[in-house]
């Protein structure tokens, strides 16, 4: 099973929570626009090109440390554009509010797991439940 260094994940995660705070703070919504290409570049290169993970490489190494099965890191990558689809589909509804409530809720869950709690991942565990017993 592949793994992925869970700073890498980590610095992903950051990133999400920078843009979306900066997004709620500037009433900006096209930087909610930028991050769903960012994490959409991420999700198809499978990490290889995700901005926040480069700019993480350049500025510290990743030796030995903690990692995430890569199956669980796309499952979650995935529900970030999931929301951040959803998002953006709102503000070009002029469904301004309901655009900012689903980019809060990519943010609760970023921010949940840099705090240690991985939202995606218990979503992840029910699912994989579910489909085992059918």
């Amino acid at each position: 099973m592949k793994e992925v260094p869970l700073a890498y994940v980590k610095a992903n995660q950051t990133g999400i929570v920078i843009f979306v705070i900066l997004s709620f703070a500037l009433l900006q919504p096209w930087l909610i626009a930028l991050l769903w290409v960012i994490q959409v570049v991420g999700l198809l290169s499978r990490g290889k090109w995700n901005v926040f993970v480069q700019i993480f490489k350049r500025f510290m190494t990743v030796k030995g440390s903690d990692t995430q099965a890569e199956e669980l890191t796309r499952f979650n990558n995935t529900l970030a554009v999931l929301f951040l689809t959803l998002s953006l589909l709102s503000f070009a509804l002029g469904w301004v509010a309901v655009g900012y409530i689903f980019a809060g809720f990519l943010l609760l869950a970023a921010g949940a797991a840099l705090l240690g709690y991985c939202i995606g991942c218990t979503i992840y565990y029910q699912y994989k439940q579910f489909v085992k017993r059918h």
